[in-house]
């Protein structure tokens, strides 16, 4: 059963971890609902893939967060209990260091696998699922996209079109086209109406416009063609896209695994970095938490954030160093790891006197 004083601990450090992961991401997806918003109104986006995206885009956040947020709600937590002398207190009445340590381990365990899943599995997918909405969106041109009173614009293809009217069936009224001929022609297309048929070829839209005029030619010259016509048929070409499956990032963990590829063996030890760097800082954060009573509970924060942010620095051009094959893969980013595990020994001996002594005794002699 657990102690008063573990739960207590707990309790401390999973509050103030929720805060902080609650914080930074909201902080994260308000920043990228104003980024997908904003292709949304560009038409690069369709509206109702606003929320998976940003659902998505969290799952990607918590690789991060998590360890992050565990780091700095230890440094907090544990620095409260310091500066409030309460941990001098539960020292004097024989709590052990390990005592301190179990109910960390009891919280550490569980992000460290949730944090697992989600680097190895989860946020594989969905990086998938990400890339296929951009994908579709690249190559759906239709009609029920279209607004009333509002040019949808395709810069990759020169396609302007407007349409003043749309009703319930989709079909468009009184529209505007402007397009770019096969033969590097400008086209402009005034109908009464208008809509899409859909054809065999997955690569082609084909619209239907009736009863309108074509302009065709070149601006700023006289040599263009005026035609009226019933029913005319254009051909739209989607463009490629890139094949998802062709990213590392969203390739499932088994093929990571027995693949020879530079950029999927860094791929495999970015993905396994992430719960060994979560278990690294909390161990880290326990002996740097420990402060003297009137520095404050908030004193390691900032140099808390500088560890992170150099540690994340080095897996990230220790991941680039590896695709690139400057780093061998034997090595992998086992030696980042073993780096901050070495300023871990140095740490505690730092917080043990072990230097002051040292210094001391070289002085006596």
């Amino acid at each position: 059963m657990l102690r008063i004083i573990d739960k207590y601990i707990f309790r401390e450090i999973f509050n103030t971890w929720l805060i902080v992961m609650l914080t930074l991401l909201a902080v994260l997806l308000t920043n990228q609902f104003a980024r997908i918003l904003g292709d949304v109104a560009k038409d690069k986006l369709p509206k109702d893939s606003v929320m998976d995206l940003i659902l998505l885009s969290g799952l990607q956040y918590l690789t991060i967060l998590i360890p992050i947020g565990l780091f700095l709600s230890i440094l907090m937590a544990l620095g409260r209990l310091y500066s409030n002398s309460e941990m001098s207190a539960m020292m004097a009445c024989k709590v052990s260091s390990f005592g301190i340590f179990r109910p960390i381990i009891m919280l550490t365990i569980p992000l460290i696998i949730i944090s697992s899943w989600i680097a190895i599995d989860i946020g594989p997918k969905s990086v998938l699922k990400i890339e296929k909405i951009n994908n579709e969106a690249k190559r759906k041109l239709d009609l029920s996209s279209i607004e009333p009173g509002r040019f949808v614009v395709d810069k990759n293809l020169g396609t302007v079109i407007y349409a003043e009217e749309v009703d319930e069936s989709n079909e468009l009224r009184n529209v505007f086209l402007r397009y770019i001929t096969p033969e590097g022609e400008i086209e402009v297309v005034t109908a009464e109406k208008g809509n899409q048929i859909d054809i065999e070829d997955e690569d082609q839209r084909f619209f239907v416009l009736k009863n309108g005029k074509r302009y065709i030619g070149n601006p700023g010259t006289t040599d263009y063609l005026i035609m009226e016509f019933q029913e005319h048929g254009i051909p739209y070409v989607l463009p490629k896209t890139r094949d998802v499956n062709t990213d590392v990032k969203s390739l499932p963990f088994d093929m990571l695994i027995t693949s020879d590829d530079s950029q999927r063996n860094a791929e495999f030890h970015w993905r396994i970095g992430i719960p060994i760097s979560t278990l690294v800082l909390v161990l880290i954060a326990i002996p740097m938490s420990r402060s003297e009573p009137r520095q404050g509970q908030f004193s390691k924060i900032f140099s808390g954030i500088l560890i992170f942010i150099i540690y994340y620095n080095l897996l990230s051009a220790g991941k680039s160093w590896l695709e690139n094959s400057i780093v061998p893969r034997a090595i992998g980013l086992w030696w980042i790891h073993a780096l901050m595990l070495v300023f871990l020994v140095v740490l505690l001996l730092k917080k043990n006197g072990y230097f002051r002594r040292l210094s001391r005794v070289n002085f006596l002699k």
